[in-house]
């Protein structure tokens, strides 16, 4: 498992998928709130006058010498629902974002949001 303090120090670190293929650039990490562990990163994509953050999730990310490997391919994590290079995800898209990579979405028992950015 990823340590919060840890992850942090690897953005603007590559984020390349399971077979090396780069995504990306880590930009944010999103906290589960019920744990506070890394939960979701954003990765900045796109061409430089468009670019915009998809999301990712950190479960079974490992680290390198200077990336950041997931373990979702390339194809699939840029398809991903994407906002802004300035924006925050809104709390209502939340569950589109887990729903797109087959995990379940558990907000809190008062419907707070599961992520909290880092």
């Amino acid at each position: 498992m990823i340590q919060s303090a840890d992850i942090r120090e690897w953005r603007t670190r590559d984020v390349v998928d399971a077979g090396g293929h780069k995504i990306g650039t880590l930009e944010t990490i999103y906290v589960d709130t019920s744990t506070d562990a890394p939960a979701m990163a954003t990765v900045q994509i796109g061409l430089p006058t468009r670019r915009h953050l998809v999301f990712v999730p950190l479960n079974r990310a490992i680290l390198g010498p200077d990336y950041v490997k997931v373990d979702y391919d390339r194809s699939l994590v840029k398809k991903s629902p994407a906002i802004g290079v300035d924006d925050v995800l809104p709390a209502e898209e939340e569950a589109a974002v887990f729903a797109h990579y087959g995990l379940s979405y558990q907000p809190g028992a008062k419907g707070e949001r599961q992520l909290a950015r880092r």
